[in-house]
């Protein structure tokens, strides 16, 4: 009895802990200040790479936190994914995957600190995505019999895999590249780069998904998928191949038993390697990340999910060669940040009352072409 009781002390003083970290973080927030990481994704020793960010969206690097974890190193964008590192909604824990050991990290989020409180297995090979919704937190597994696999998240962080919630996707060899749970938590989407699927699964109330369906991509190149928060799914497309200027964008609605409809499809980015996109948390924009084209495009996000470019469509350049890969948007919707692989620097922009962009230049100190793939930002 004693050794029980011992345990919900333990318990109770963890999750008062976990409470103040998220009641400073909010009070950051009101204050106009946060952070952004990235992770290096390093074969030898996976690290978080934090910033500080000033209320006037300038940074300075804080420090570096191990995930416990190897990373699959490379050189450019080796997970090929979007969402590799995620904030949980209320921006208290972020979660990283480990894709060279095959585990998902967890750490609780204090300013630009981070304490690591869990590291489970992803139930899987290689993951490159993890998504959370409430107490529910699922991993993409891109390698092997490519898969999903949920976790129960509890108060103080820590991930419990929930017992038959593997799902397999439409092929072993899949190259799925991102996932989200709508706003309302009733669907997980996938993207398949290898079918152009986009693979929808409901949420069942013991968190397990439903059957797959899948659902084909109306334009080619489906990388990434975000949710706006009215429950639009916007999709990044890197176009045909070979293409010049070809990416493009759509929003659907997913409907009735977990097939989409298209509400914009191909809208043009004007860019070359949009495989990223970024919602702002006030739900007026989604701003995507041209790759090869090293700029920024941005749309802005109307009733119903209809799409219309935001000016010129091309809001922001990145230095040529700058190799900007995921992109994230602060909390409170001012500033937008690119992680710039080919130099080796996070990009910075302030986003203006109409969506627009202004460059506010880069902020070095990342190894170029080394591997680094995730950024995340509050």
């Amino acid at each position: 009895m004693q050794s029980v009781s011992r345990s919900l002390l333990l318990v109770a003083l963890a999750a008062s802990v976990l409470f103040a970290v998220r009641s400073q973080a909010q009070d950051e927030h009101s204050h106009g200040t946060g952070a952004v990481f990235v992770m290096n994704n390093s074969v030898d020793r996976n690290e978080i790479i934090s910033f500080r960010r000033a209320a006037d969206g300038s940074l300075q690097q804080d420090g570096a936190f191990a995930t416990g974890g190897r990373g699959t190193g490379g050189v450019t964008d080796p997970l090929e994914s979007q969402g590799s590192l995620t904030l949980s909604q209320d921006h208290s824990l972020l979660f990283a995957v480990n894709g060279g050991s095959g585990e998902v990290s967890v750490f609780q989020v204090q300013g630009a600190n981070l304490f690591l409180v869990d590291k489970k297995l992803s139930g899987g090979a290689e993951p490159n995505a993890v998504v959370q919704h409430g107490g529910l937190v699922y991993v993409l597994n891109v390698g092997g019999s490519s898969n999903v696999v949920g976790f129960k998240l509890n108060a103080i962080g820590q991930l419990r895999q929930i017992p038959n919630s593997t799902r397999f996707l439409t092929t072993n060899n899949s190259e799925a590249a991102s996932l989200a749970f709508s706003p309302d938590g009733q669907f997980l989407l996938v993207t398949e780069r290898a079918t152009n699927n986009i693979d929808a699964f409901q949420v069942n109330n013991d968190g397990t998904l439903g059957p797959l369906v899948a659902n084909r991509d109306v334009e080619p190149g489906a990388f990434s998928v975000s949710f706006a928060p009215d429950g639009a799914a916007l999709v990044s497309e890197t176009g045909p191949a070979g293409g010049n200027n070809a990416s493009t964008i759509s929003s659907y609605s997913v409907v009735s038993g977990g097939h989409i409809s298209g509400i914009t499809t191909g809208v043009s980015t004007l860019g070359n390697a949009n495989c990223w996109n970024a919602v702002s948390p006030n739900g007026l924009w989604v701003y995507v990340s041209n790759a090869a084209s090293s700029t920024i495009s941005g749309f802005s996000i109307g009733a119903g999910g209809v799409l219309t470019p935001i000016g010129a469509t091309v809001l922001g350049l990145n230095p040529t060669g700058a190799g900007n890969l995921d992109i994230a948007v602060s909390a409170d919707s001012k500033f937008l940040y690119s992680l710039n692989s080919g130099d080796g620097s996070i990009g910075v922009f302030g986003i203006q009352e109409d969506g627009s962009l202004i460059n506010d230049g880069e902020v070095g100190g990342l190894a170029a072409k080394s591997g680094f793939n995730g950024i995340a930002a509050f």
